[in-house]
């Protein structure tokens, strides 16, 4: 931020970079060159725009003054909070009327830049003719109704729209969250929901619980394998799944009751959500047209949109079936043997050297299909016809979660069920859970960095060679919008057409539960290197997203969706896992008969199901003052929805008998 910024209090949020045509180009004042024309309709929006000249590219950066937020948020019917407790659409006039956040703002991130994304991209011809603009090579043909913006996207004059980061916030998060290693699950989280939204903000707090959570099983776990309980020692693994089952049932429906409090209280920030799913028939009615007749023509209308919403029900249901069984066929045909060939190699390989060398040679190849996999899954979901985000978004993580459960676990089943070999199974849990955490942590987080300061060192480099030999004076610095430029965007591996990075991470922390719950009765220990792995991912997520990355896109999901299913799911897997490991375990050692031993854990397992699937009756998923205050608030809309539809239906009979005495 210029010294004029600090002066003026003007934040900028969004950025555009544009193809940088010459030197002199940035300060050329043609009324018909696109850029300047792009500019001019941005200043006649009320936006604050200042142009930035920089090594490889040109930028143009955006603010918008709180009333021209306002009015966009007007047009869009932004759904906020009022000081009553009820949630009404938006409207500038009444802004006092509405609750402020608790940095003083009106608006929230993910609000602000949805009224950016509304201004920026409605700036249309709004003639009849077709104007032609300037560019440095050719001419652009404005056509009526057209976005400008849109238009220069796809003829790449400007290259990217972006969100920019606020320094000062930035510094301030730095300081209390990246870099604050005293309280190892502390996080501020209103400040995390302020700058980038509630999704990751819901990241960080379901971390940074799960962390804390994580505590008790590492103490457990410790003490299980190096404490000697001598005649009771039989006994320890038992009660240790035992334990660990209901810490993981607790846990998870302790955290649908945070989560439910933790929306209530910063639904406040992104209240303006997207758009519904339900699309209703437009029809014009007339109005001289009797009730009767409006009756029977809204009957009409309801019946052919219930069939219209059947026919595309069963479109996406058969679609859905289709991709979800090309998927199945997939995995089964192609990369289970795969799995399998590689973990028998493992088994029947003496030399340490080679298996060695071919894990090396399996986690190369390994991540290459499970990254095809996933785009071929994202291209599947196109096909689904389906606008619904949050549906597309949820079907993505189950097909791309079934491509890695196979990798990530099937060669641990095929030791531990198959060979019931104890002794390979811990290595390859110490692999993954040591070797693969440190690596995957170290690439995650060095991959952006060497990434930026690769693209760094290239622009400085391209425009000292096209300086050289030229009388240019000293050698100009990379201005701080284009560092911005040259980070990487936080994207999924698989793309971010659906999801942010925040699916690689849900991933990486749904795989570590799996491992570390469906065997641990093989390996104890794990809970201790899951927790120490936690703490150090805490610090390096925040530090990768305020530091190596650029500013987000905000999302307005307030809940972990799909990967809550997921985790459910595992805790069942590990039930029936940790079972069968269990009973191989004592049988191997002799201890007991296979039928007795049998028996028992067979009712221990269903009572773990019975304790799974009823603690959600005993402990409520909301806590009482949100679900009181939900029902206020409902009770609230009700009531002044039901005045005014009266004063509506009294008002139109009203005006009905008037008018059939007048006739």
């Amino acid at each position: 931020m210029s010294e004029n910024d600090k002066e003026e209090g003007v934040v900028f949020e969004i950025a555009l970079a544009l193809s940088k045509w010459g030197e002199s180009k940035g300060d050329q004042s043609d009324e018909d060159d696109c850029v300047q024309v792009l500019v001019n309709e941005f200043r006649k929006k009320g936006l604050i725009v200042e142009r930035v000249v920089g090594l490889q590219n040109e930028f143009v950066r955006l603010a918008a003054p709180p009333e021209i937020l306002g009015k966009a948020a007007a047009e869009l019917k932004f759904r906020k909070r009022t000081r009553i407790g009820m949630d009404f659409p938006f409207e500038w006039d009444q802004a006092s009327a509405f609750v402020r956040l608790p940095d003083g703002s009106l608006f929230s991130w993910c609000e602000r830049f949805r009224c950016y994304n509304h201004i920026i991209y409605g700036i249309v011809n709004t003639g009849k003719s077709v104007l032609v603009l300037k560019s440095d090579c050719t001419g652009v043909d404005w056509r009526p109704g057209e976005s400008l913006l849109r238009k220069l996207e796809a003829m790449r004059i400007v290259k990217e729209v972006f969100p920019l980061h606020d320094e000062r916030k930035r510094k301030q998060l730095l300081k209390s969250w990246a870099m604050n290693w005293l309280d190892f699950t502390s996080q501020p989280i209103d400040d995390i929901c302020s700058y980038y939204g509630i999704k990751i903000a819901t990241y960080f707090a379901f971390l940074g619980m799960y962390t804390k959570w994580m505590f008790f099983p590492a103490a457990l776990g410790v003490t299980v394998q190096f404490v000697d309980f001598g005649s009771l020692q039989l006994l320890v693994l038992p009660f240790f799944f035992i334990c660990l089952i209901s810490w993981a049932v607790a846990f998870f429906q302790f955290w649908k009751r945070k989560n439910a409090a933790l929306s209530a209280r910063l639904q406040i920030y992104d209240l303006a959500g997207d758009e519904s799913e339900y699309k209703s028939l437009r029809t014009e009615q007339s109005s001289s047209a009797s009730p009767s007749e409006r009756m029977k023509k809204q009957i009409s209308d309801r019946m052919k949109e219930k069939a219209s919403f059947q026919r595309e029900e069963w479109f996406r249901w058969l679609m859905r079936l289709r991709n979800d069984a090309f998927i199945i066929l997939s995995i089964i045909c192609l990369q289970l043997p795969f799995e399998l060939a590689y973990a028998h190699l493992y088994e029947v390989i003496g030399s340490d050297l080679l298996k060695f060398c071919l894990t090396a040679v399996y986690l190369l190849a390994i991540q290459y299909f499970t990254r095809l996999g996933g785009k071929i899954s994202m291209k599947l979901i196109k096909y689904e016809n389906n606008e619904n985000v949050e549906y597309r978004a949820n079907s993505l993580v189950y097909k791309v979660f079934g491509l890695y459960f196979m990798q990530s676990y099937i060669g641990i089943f095929y030791h531990a069920l198959l060979h019931r070999n104890f002794r390979t199974l811990r290595q390859v849990l110490i692999q993954r859970l040591l070797i693969s955490e440190v690596l995957e942590n170290l690439l995650e987080n060095s991959i952006p960095y060497l990434s930026y300061s690769f693209k760094k060192f290239r622009t400085v480099r391209n425009k000292l060679k096209c300086e050289k030999g030229s009388s240019t004076g000293k050698p100009r610095l990379i201005p701080r919008i284009e560092k911005d430029y040259l980070k990487p965007a936080y994207a999924a591996s698989i793309g971010q057409e659906i999801e942010d990075g925040l699916f690689d991470d849900f991933l990486e922390l749904v795989l570590q539960f799996g491992m570390i719950m469906m065997f641990a009765c093989a390996f104890p220990l794990a809970f201790a290197f899951a927790a120490v792995n936690n703490i150090a991912e805490i610090r390096a997520d925040a530090l990768k997203l305020l530091a190596m990355m650029r500013r987000p896109i905000p999302r307005a999901d307030a809940t972990i969706g799909a990967w809550l299913n997921i985790f459910q799911f595992l805790i069942v897997m590990s039930i029936c896992t940790n079972s069968a490991l269990l009973v191989w375990l004592y049988d191997r050692e002799g201890k007991w008969h296979l039928s007795p031993g049998l028996a028992a854990i067979l009712v221990m397992e269903h009572v773990l199901l019975f304790i799974k699937f009823g603690f959600s009756r005993i402990v409520p998923e909301e806590p009482a003052w949100v679900r009181a205050a939900r029902m206020k608030n409902a009770t609230q809309a009700e009531k002044m929805c039901s005045k005014q539809l009266l004063r509506s239906i009294s008002g139109d009979e009203k005006w009905y008998g008037g008018k059939r005495k007048d006739e």
